[in-house]
Formats: structure tokens, C-alpha cells, sequence
């Protein structure tokens, strides 16, 4: 039923816009959650803060991790981590992680990159696996028990590894620009597989560096930028800077000396002193820090 003036394909494209902490309110404790990015590379490092604000714990944490990982282990968030590496891309294994496996505060299902992809795609497909090459013939099968082999029906007669679909109940991915509907955009290098950590999920919530009118997504950028449909997105928040202090390229580089500060910082010392209040509270905390080590944030963008 639509009201006078409007049509149903109105009432489909809703303001779907909320603040980080409305967003991560429709969380809950025990789900099996996406995050997206790679590494240290356009992290939803907003949400994620405002996700340790909360009392939510026992999480299933699916990512190509970085600090998000590292954050949230260290918080001791995590009941299961589901990655194929943990890194800060400049640091090659992520500390805060490491200590957590270390002593035991988790459990890890790693997998190959292209086995994650897979997963990633047959959940988004709604299929319950999808056959791949990528674990034949390596300590994969080895190490993940569970996972099953197919063999081909046609003449090829190929084994191939079963990669069950990575179904999340929840997503978080950060963009450069969004618009209220929805739909999103990346303007760095690489899409990420954002797109898929939203359609696997059963609800994703989107924050992005600027919301912008629908029609500003296409004005001076490729159609193909506009790598998030509005139909898998629950909710959109505005968060400049959201990313920090991974990259989001070509707003920002990696704000490489801070992360050195938090890879080389003891995590209740770390978060005492960035993570107490809101995310204007850590900016404030960000700057007051740069000031006093005597320089300006340093963002490079490191492989």
C-alpha cells in the first residue's frame, strides 16, 4: 500500500541513513559477523570502535583482517575468527591478534584467499557451497577437517574443494561516497569484495566518507564504481574519516606512525587512551597525539 503522491519504487528507495551507534544497536551478541576490506585498507574502523562501545561479545568474525581483527580479539569479542591472513599490510602479521591467538582467546578457521572468495560468493548466491581448485594439494585440508572435496559429474571426473557458503548475519564495509538509498562507491584501487560481505550478509550497514545526492555517484566517476546496490544495504552512516587509521584511497593513505603507535602499544594502554569516548573523542585523542609527537598524521599508502 503506498500513500498519495508516492509509489511503491519510492517507499523501496527509503532514506536509509542512521549514526554509527544506531547502526551497530541492531548488532547482537553471539552473531556471525563481515568486515569488510583488506588488511589495513579501507577498514569500517568507525563502526568498529563504536561496536567496542557496546557490550557485545561472542562474535563469529568473518575478514580479510587487519586492525578490525586485532581490535576486537584483543577485546576479547571474538568466539571464532574466519580469515585467510590477519595483517597491517606494513606489519606483516597484526600484533594485537597474534597475542590473542597466542594464548588461546579464540578460535581460527584459516583458509585460502580464493576459498574465502568462494565462500563469500556461494552465501551471496544463497548456494550452500560452491567447487574450488585453491586447498588441493596444501596443509588447508589439513588443518580445517571439516572441509569436504567434490568430484566433477562430467568427463573430467576433477576433485575440487567443497567451500561452504560464508553465510554472516551481519556485514560492515566503508566506502568513499554513498548515497541515502543505499547504493555505494569506491574510488581507490580495488573493490575489496565489499559488495559481497553486503549480499552474503543478512542485514549490512555501510559508512562511507560523504553521503552525496544519486546522481553525484556518476557524475566524474566509471559506472563501475558504484560497487554497492541500495537492495544490500540496511542501513548508511556518514563517518569522514572512517576509515583511520587504515587507507582510503584517494581520500586518505594509511596513517602509518599511528599505526606503528598501536601495533607497538600494549592494547589496555592503547585503549585507555583512544577508545574510552565517542569517535570525536578519538579523532580529538589522534590529533592531540600528532601534536605531541611533533608531527602531522602520516598517511602513505604501503602494499
Amino acid at each position: 500500500m503506498t500513500t498519495a503522491g508516492t509509489t511503491a519504487a519510492d517507499q523501496t528507495a527509503a532514506d536509509k541513513t542512521m549514526s554509527v551507534d544506531e547502526a551497530v544497536g541492531r548488532l547482537e551478541s553471539g552473531m556471525t559477523l563481515g568486515i569488510g576490506g583488506w588488511g589495513s585498507r579501507r577498514k569500517p574502523m568507525a563502526l568498529v570502535r563504536a561496536l567496542l562501545r557496546t557490550g557485545i561479545t561472542d562474535l563469529t568474525v568473518v575478514s580479510y583482517g587487519g586492525p578490525d581483527v586485532g581490535m576486537l580479539a584483543a577485546a576479547g569479542r571474538i568466539r571464532k575468527l574466519v580469515a585467510a591472513f590477519t595483517t597491517l599490510d606494513s606489519v606483516p602479521l597484526e600484533p594485537h591478534y597474534r597475542a590473542a591467538r597466542e594464548r588461546g582467546a579464540l578460535e581460527l578457521t584459516e583458509i585460502d584467499e580464493a576459498m574465502f572468495l568462494w565462500g563469500l560468493q556461494a552465501a551471496a548466491n544463497r548456494l550452500p557451497f560452491l567447487p574450488v581448485r585453491a586447498g588441493i594439494g596444501s596443509d588447508v585440508m589439513r588443518v580445517n577437517p571439516g572441509l569436504r572435496t567434490v568430484t566433477s559429474p562430467y568427463d573430467d571426473g576433477e576433485t575440487f574443494v567443497a567451500m561452504p557458503a560464508l553465510r554472516l548475519d551481519a556485514a560492515l564495509v566503508h566506502v568513499n561516497r554513498a548515497d541515502r538509498r543505499g547504493n555505494g562507491q569506491y574510488l581507490g584501487p580495488d573493490p575489496y569484495f565489499d559488495d559481497l560481505f553486503c549480499a552474503a550478509a543478512g542485514t549490512a550497514f555501510v559508512s562511507c566518507e560523504r553521503i552525496v545526492d544519486t546522481a553525484e555517484l556518476t557524475k566524474d566517476a566509471a559506472p563501475q564504481t558504484l560497487l554497492l546496490p541500495r537492495h544490500t544495504v540496511t542501513g548508511v552512516v556518514e563517518a569522514p574519516g572512517g576509515a583511520h587509521f587504515t587507507s582510503c584511497a584517494p581520500d586518505y593513505g594509511r596513517d602509518e606512525a599511528f599505526q606503528r603507535h598501536y601495533a607497538t602499544t600494549p592494547w589496555s594502554r592503547f585503549a585507555a587512551g583512544f577508545l574510552t569516548g565517542d569517535e570525536h573523542a578519538y579523532r580529538s585523542a589522534v590529533r592531540a597525539w600528532h601534536e605531541e609527537c611533533g608531527g602531522r598524521p602520516g598517511h602513505e599508502e604501503r602494499s
